[in-house]
């Protein structure tokens, strides 16, 4: 059995959850005799794929680190993948994105489609009006032979949002790809208690809110901090926040690589994750595995990934952020016992499962 992947998320993420989903999927199938993969792609500035921990399989079409633009790279790796998609050598096509260029080049090949969350649908005013990720995808979910779900959530907004039949979608969790290491001490200037937020703060991630809660915390408590970990710098917008809340000296930004971050986990007293939305919630494996106790929303999938392994809040009501994270914040005792069931959630996540239940989908398709 030979699955043909394609370029798309490779050409625009350097870091992100979708391109290390792939990746760790690759590592697996590489591992695997009843599996041949192949990857139409020529450059890409991908962490995950061009760096020297991607495995050479002997099926594995060989990548190079590409330093020009991506709009350049995207129409190499573009014209490759339709080379790749008329020679017709592989039994299933997986694209990686949501794209729909592929379909006239298949033939009679069957497709499958990962839908890794309905943020455009359900938060379109985040979006420029030109953005034609909603119409790809819904051509995509209503031609594939099968859909896979990253999350029963997501499954659920796949039948209420496009009216797909359940029946065609697969439900097949993320694994954890944290592994951290055992230092005690690392060459970076962080405060010693501190408050994590990990990613991006725009829009549906709900910064804005979670900050208006967590300054009152601050205020309190002089040598209690926030620190951001990666999302970019903070922006006009947000510095003149932090200064109107009085916590302008409490709050800083890193970006990190994850040996760093995973530091950063293992050091946080809590992990906050405020998100109005998520697809799946990866930060909180994250979290999990660092033995850093999780205070997030209780929405979309996260109670799902979460489990009872994490202490939840109304993200749209400020008092019950605030209230819950001060509860694991001054308490050692829940702290203490939301780390210890982390630890026994996370094995419920693994990329060898992702894996074989992704096989198994295919092996369907073609039985």
């Amino acid at each position: 059995m030979k699955i043909l992947y394609d370029h798309q998320i490779f050409t625009s993420q350097i870091y992100g959850g979708i391109s290390r989903y792939f990746y760790e999927l690759f590592l697996k199938f590489s591992s695997m005799d009843e599996i041949d993969i192949d990857v139409s792609l020529l450059f890409s500035n991908n962490y995950y794929i061009s760096s020297k921990k991607i495995v050479r399989h002997s099926n594995f079409f060989l990548n190079k680190n590409f330093k020009g633009k991506t709009r350049l790279m995207n129409i190499f790796n573009n014209i490759n993948s339709i080379s790749h998609l008329k020679r017709q050598s592989f039994d299933i096509f997986h694209p990686t994105y949501y794209n729909p260029y592929f379909l006239k080049y298949l033939d009679k090949k069957p497709f499958v489609i990962t839908v890794y969350d309905m943020i455009h649908e359900k938060f379109n005013d985040m979006f420029p009006k030109g953005d034609k990720t909603t119409q790809y995808k819904k051509i995509l979910v209503d031609k594939a032979s099968k859909i896979i779900a990253i999350s029963q959530n997501t499954k659920n907004d796949l039948i209420d949002v496009f009216n797909i039949k359940s029946e065609k979608i697969e439900v097949v969790y993320l694994g954890n790809s944290f592994i951290p290491k055992n230092i005690k001490i690392m060459n970076i200037k962080i405060p010693q208690k501190y408050i994590l937020f990990v990613g991006s703060r725009r829009g549906y991630k709900n910064f804005d809110l979670f900050l208006e809660s967590v300054s009152e915390i601050l205020k309190k408590s002089k040598d209690l901090h926030l620190l951001c970990v990666g999302g970019g710098s903070f922006n006009k917008y947000e510095l003149r926040m932090l200064e109107k809340l009085g916590i302008e000296n409490q709050a800083m930004h890193f970006n990190f690589d994850d040996d760093t971050l995973a530091y950063i986990y293992q050091n946080a007293l809590l992990f906050v994750f405020p998100s109005l939305y998520e697809g799946f919630g990866m930060p909180i494996l994250e979290a999990f595995a660092c033995n850093c106790p999780v205070v997030c929303s209780n929405t979309s999938s996260l109670p799902e990934v979460g489990g009872e392994a994490a202490y939840y809040f109304d993200p749209n009501n400020k008092d019950s952020i605030k209230s819950s994270i001060e509860r694991v914040l001054f308490d050692d005792e829940l702290r203490n016992k939301i780390i210890q069931k982390g630890k026994n959630r996370l094995k419920n996540f693994c990329w060898e499962d992702t894996a074989l239940k992704t096989k198994k989908i295919y092996e369907g398709i073609l039985s």
